[in-house]
């Protein structure tokens, strides 16, 4: 059972830093992709930010220059340094993996997106 582990969440005010982990448990073969993406209220979720396994990072514009990707490949874990906060990065931040798993039958692999259970940033004023 592969489970994706969240920490990190709570208040700052405006113009201060929080840093977001998130750790990937339980049995897989590799991780692809790891992301974080926010939820506000009454919007859609959006990505965040995403890191390729090499270490490429991939930003939405409005947090660029702001937050900060990174993964650690030994511990399975990704973060998100976020500075600079704004109110309007108030959200529910949701950790996201592409796992790939062995299936039942020899030679058999499934790969896969897992989310984290979500850690609440509010940015207050």
């Amino acid at each position: 059972q592969v489970q994706l582990v969240e920490s990190g969440g709570g208040v700052v005010q405006a113009g201060g830093s929080l840093r977001l982990s998130c750790a990937a448990s339980g049995s897989f073969v590799s991780i692809n992709g790891m992301g974080w993406y926010r939820r506000a209220p009454g919007k859609q979720r959006e990505l965040v930010a995403i890191i390729s396994s090499g270490g490429s990072a991939n930003y939405v514009n409005s947090v660029r220059g702001r937050f900060t990707i990174s993964r650690d490949n030994a511990k399975n874990t990704v973060s998100l340094q976020m500075n600079s906060l704004k109110l309007e990065d108030t959200a529910v931040y949701y950790c996201n993996a592409r796992i790939r798993t062995a299936g039942q039958a020899k030679d058999v692999f499934i790969t896969r997106d897992y989310w984290g259970q979500g850690t609440q940033v509010t940015v207050s004023s």
